[in-house]
């Protein structure tokens, strides 16, 4: 009898590995290899197993996956009578939820058995699964070359159905999708100006899938040679033609023969600060000071992050005066972050809604443009179901909730010729909301945030390269001003170009950088990328075919 090993015999450990491998894909480990090799651990896990069981090995590797990649939110500094209560139920929660929808990927990829029937395995398949599970895996997929594909190819469809729901379930949270893990990639990532993210998350889910389809066959036919080749070359191929596709894109652009000098200020205040209202009056003159040293560059355009600002803009006399004092004083245009309020309509009492805004104030000093968050933070920025559970609010550091806006706001800079529309917070990561912004005459994107919730921790390096996936999908550079990092500039190509670093060499720290954005020339109509014209086709395609294969799968049960 050959010498069991216990690791692949517990489907259960072996998915949990794969969601560890799954996690080492993105950031702060990010080997993007990695991320080819994750879904198909996950699957190749459940497979030969009946449909709840699939369903709980996948949810045991999703978990673990989602509370190893998501720790971050462990390092919010609100406690509860003095407990860390909000952060781990908060992050219990949403590794909880997110965790459904791999599980149920693998439920519906790893339902296959159309193979030949159970005969005896060979000894290297024995010693790694034990003889019943050994079995199973050789006549676990079809014996046709092209249904095996065709499998691979459903797979990684339904992966990405999976990752268009979760951008949108319940306000969506599409962080960290597959693709985003090759935004090093960089030719491989210019195809994401057709498909979105969702067609790297495709190549990348298929190459998995054909590597565990390759690992079957060798099980199978442990003694025919190169049996595996098959199952890896027509991804290899496709994988192969996009990369060079992409060299070739990155290749032909040509240089930028005028730019725009960006301040970009990074104040790194630490969220028990932006929550002291006593500490406002130090905190707002420490933003002033940074700004004074970034101007003396002289940039076109100075930009503040999200909760740079202590008091509402329009309301505070103060506040207001130093701000449009400033611009003037250098004749600069700012983009700022503020909250900001206004009457309910038709309210029966004195009532007001209240919004995470930006505003654009002119070198006039002038309050020109407000552009109103759109997606909000849930438990962040709004509690959910607070009218039938109102007790929800007592487990987080918000006092009220904000109303979100409708619609973007593009940002002119009439005497530079320059237009812009700014994303606030986490609404960078939604490919929808990037492509609702973006015009034929939008020159970049800028992103305001406040990392300062998480510490020092991953969550910054997983914003931004999350976010790096705009600037692609629709060709516009992108600029992010953060409170502690990662305040840098992606270029319309989706490479990482300035990043701010401080005295220390690390990404947190106050300070300020200037950067020179690339410039079309004055006037010149810029082509739209089939992605900002038509949206998520592709995504779209993939959920479609999913719902067939989930009706396929009901009809041969019938």
């Amino acid at each position: 009898m050959p010498p069991q090993i216990p690791l692949f015999r517990s489907r259960y450990a072996l998915a949990m590995l794969g969601g560890l491998v799954l996690t080492s894909a993105f950031p702060n480990i990010g080997v993007a290899g990695m991320a080819w090799i994750g879904p198909g651990i996950l699957a190749g896990a459940a497979l030969g197993k009946s449909g709840g069981e699939r369903f709980r090995i996948g949810y045991a590797g999703a978990l673990v996956h989602y509370l190893s990649i998501l720790y971050w939110v462990l390092l919010i500094p609100y406690r509860w009578h003095g407990l860390p209560l909000a952060p781990a139920a908060g992050w219990l929660a949403m590794s909880g939820v997110l965790a459904l929808f791999p599980a149920t990927w693998v439920a519906l990829v790893a339902a296959v058995h159309r193979g030949a029937p159970k005969a005896p395995s060979e000894p290297l398949a024995q010693s790694l699964f034990g003889t019943s599970d050994a079995q199973d895996l050789r006549g676990v997929l079809a014996r046709g070359w092209a249904r095996r594909m065709c499998w691979a190819l459903g797979g990684a469809a339904s992966w990405v159905a999976f990752e268009m729901v979760l951008a949108r379930f319940l306000g969506g949270f599409p962080w960290n999708l597959l693709g985003v893990s090759q935004y090093r990639m960089a030719p491989l990532i210019q195809m994401s100006s057709i498909t979105g993210v969702y067609g790297v998350s495709f190549l990348v889910a298929w190459g998995s899938l054909s590597l565990l389809s390759a690992a079957l066959m060798v099980i199978r036919r442990p003694t025919a040679r190169s049996v595996w080749v098959g199952e890896v070359l027509l991804p290899l191929l496709v994988v192969a033609v996009v990369f060079n596709l992409g060299t070739r894109h990155l290749r032909s652009q040509p240089a930028a023969e005028h730019a725009l000098k960006v301040a970009l200020v990074q104040p790194s205040i630490p969220q028990t600060v932006i929550w002291n209202a006593s500490d406002d009056t130090n905190r707002f003159r420490h933003v002033l000071e940074l700004s004074e040293a970034a101007l003396t560059n002289r940039p076109d355009l100075l930009v503040w992050p999200e909760s740079a600002v202590p008091e509402m803009i329009r309301y505070d006399q103060a506040t207001f005066d130093a701000i449009t004092g400033l611009a003037h004083r250098h004749h600069v245009w700012i983009i700022l972050g503020s909250d900001d309020a206004e009457p309910r309509r038709n309210a029966v009492q004195r009532e007001e809604n209240y919004f995470n805004s930006s505003f654009l104030v002119s070198p006039e000093g002038q309050l020109r443009e407000r552009y109103i968050k759109r997606n909000l933070v849930m438990f962040g920025e709004y509690v959910p179901f607070q009218h039938w559970l109102p007790f929800l609010k007592y487990f987080t550091p918000i006092q009220g909730g904000f109303t979100p806006g409708t619609r973007p706001v593009p940002f002119e800079l009439r005497d530079l010729g320059v237009r812009t529309s700014v994303l606030i917070c986490y609404e960078d990561t939604f490919p929808q909301l990037g492509r609702d912004s973006t015009g034929p005459d939008t020159d970049f994107l800028v992103n305001i945030t406040n990392d300062g919730w998480f510490d020092e921790g991953a969550e910054q390096w997983q914003h931004a390269t999350t976010a790096l996936f705009r600037a692609v999908e629709n060709h516009v550079p992108l600029l992010r001003c953060c409170n502690n990092g990662l305040t840098c500039w992606i270029d319309s190509d989706g490479r990482l170009r300035d990043i701010f670093r401080d005295d220390h060499g690390t990404i947190y720290g106050p300070g300020f950088m200037t950067i020179e954005v690339p410039l079309a020339p004055p006037g010149t109509a810029r082509t739209l990328t089939f992605y900002t014209r038509n949206g998520d086709v592709f995504g779209w395609i993939c959920v479609g075919i999913c719902g067939l294969m989930i009706l396929g799968r009901w009809a041969r049960r019938g």
